[in-house]
């Protein structure tokens, strides 16, 4: 039972919501990569690089992988913190909103609470 300490219980549920926010992340970055890139790359680009995150945060969580877990969680609470602050203060700087503009604002807040509750799970589950 040790191997799947990360997917059991609510765990589950944890690789659920990014499983829906690495999807959502990757269909919104490409058709804005694809159709808008000129107007906005670095938040396009921005958004690109959250749905990696997501992605790997999915499939490291599901795999209790959990150094790489870790480090993808961390990389989403930075990133989310960072642009939050950044967007908050200097909005010119995203013309466009990225998953992470205004603490994800755009998704009620999840993409702040998402990486907390990740760290947790990885630390409860240790």
């Amino acid at each position: 039972m040790r191997d799947a300490a990360t997917r059991q219980g609510p765990g589950r549920m944890l690789i659920a919501v990014y499983g829906i926010f690495a999807i959502a992340a990757t269909s919104r970055s490409a058709v804005q990569l694809i159709t808008r890139f000129d107007q906005a790359p670095v938040a396009y680009l921005l958004s690109a690089f959250a749905a990696v995150v997501y992605v790997l945060a999915t499939i490291t969580l599901a795999l209790n992988a959990r150094r790489v877990a870790l480090v993808a969680c961390a990389i989403e609470l930075i990133g989310v913190v960072t642009v939050g602050f950044v967007s908050l203060f200097v909005p010119r700087a995203f013309p466009d909103a990225t998953v992470w503009s205004t603490f994800g604002i755009g998704y009620g807040f999840i993409p702040l609470v998402l990486p907390v509750l990740g760290l947790l799970w990885l630390r409860k589950t240790a």
